[in-house]
């Protein structure tokens, strides 16, 4: 990295509970940052109190290192590393609305565990397509690494995943601190695919919960989600699949001041480690969406009570329409999406899938 790099802007869109807990990492990391939120009493809020009124309340703010700012241009234009916050199913709302060329020569970093579901593709896919926007200008940010545990200050893991390795390492310094371990690969369609796919089998692990299912069925299907899950990123071609292979460390690039950092692989934190704590922990939004449904909620009903996104909804139905031209063998997804989109009953559809989980 460039010295001139060093003091690049850093901006955040989106004032969600992940957004706020990337912007107190920064923060508290004594890195500047313009972040843009929905609307002026939020910003009014955090100038005055020095916390998100509506997420993480618990994180406080040097609001000295903060430009707050409902203009997402102007947010944009300012910046240069660009990391995006929002729910998948409003990212081409908030997108479309901007000038084709406003990306040039910025860098994006994807916080979005979603995927479009107007197109059912990818956030680089669309910028790409929409943006003419560089692959190689394109990295993200992926757990396991729940927003409440950022809150307090409890260890937690950040992948960071770019095709540029040394940006790659560059940026994920800049949140490394006591709290936080920073991790890079290089998988960009990989770790986006699995972590849409752990929020759809969060949902199921919920639905299971509230169909008063026990820990040792929970146990099963999310290992055979993790089998189905490494199935179908088989199928689009992602290799680092087999657990305790690693893949040489790249030349010239240093990923930890050990040497005893191994590259990643399928049973990496981004991975099953994002899975796992998805699946079970209470603080996973799609967990308590699902948990609602075991219980007779409506998606409706379970919607207006959460008054949250949970991602592995509107990804049931594209992973869904995804699978039917890939062909990959994913009976969880598939029961899921039936449940949620064609009215299917959560009892029904998990006793057909007592019947094929192994």
């Amino acid at each position: 990295m460039k010295q001139e790099e060093l003091n690049q802007q850093f901006a955040i869109i989106g004032s969600g509970s992940f957004a706020t807990a990337l912007a107190k990492i920064l923060n508290g990391n004594g890195v500047p940052l313009n972040w843009c939120v929905r609307n002026q009493n939020i910003i009014d809020q955090i100038k005055k109190h020095g916390h998100n009124p509506s997420y993480l309340r618990s994180a406080t703010f040097n609001t000295s290192l903060l430009t707050l700012t409902t203009n997402l241009t102007e947010t944009i234009e300012q910046s240069d590393y660009l990391i995006l916050a929002i729910p998948s199913a409003y990212t081409e709302e908030v997108l479309d609305k901007l000038p084709k060329d406003i990306f040039e020569g910025k860098q994006i970093i994807s916080a979005i565990k979603g995927i479009m579901p107007n197109r059912n593709i990818l956030l680089n896919d669309y910028l790409k397509n929409d943006f003419g926007f560089d692959p190689k200008d394109y990295y993200t940010i992926m757990g396991p690494c729940h927003a409440e545990e950022v809150a307090s200050e409890k260890l937690s893991y950040l992948t960071f995943t770019g095709l540029d390795q040394t940006t790659t390492q560059w940026i994920a310094d800049q949140f490394r601190n006591h709290y936080i371990n920073t991790v890079i690969n290089d998988d960009v369609y990989g770790v986006q695919f699995a972590a849409i796919l752990k929020n759809i089998y969060a949902l199921g692990s919920g639905i299971a919960h509230g169909l008063e299912y026990g820990d040792n069925f929970l146990s099963v299907l999310i290992a055979n989600a993790a089998d189905e899950m490494a199935g179908f990123l088989r199928k689009v071609g992602i290799r680092n699949m087999e657990v305790g292979v690693h893949k040489e460390p790249i030349p010239g690039v240093q990923l930890m001041k050990t040497s005893l950092r191994k590259s990643a692989n399928y049973a990496a934190s981004v991975y099953m480690g994002d899975l796992l704590v998805t699946c079970y922990s209470l603080y996973s939004r799609n967990r308590t969406f699902g948990n609602m449904i075991g219980k007779g909620f409506s998606v409706k009903a379970a919607q207006l009570e959460m008054n949250m996104v949970a991602e592995g909804y509107n990804a049931s139905k594209c992973f869904y329409l995804i699978n039917k031209e890939l062909g990959a063998d994913m009976p969880i997804a598939t029961a899921i999406y039936k449940i949620l989109w064609e009215d299917v009953q959560p009892a029904e559809a998990f006793e057909q899938l007592e019947q094929v989980l192994i």
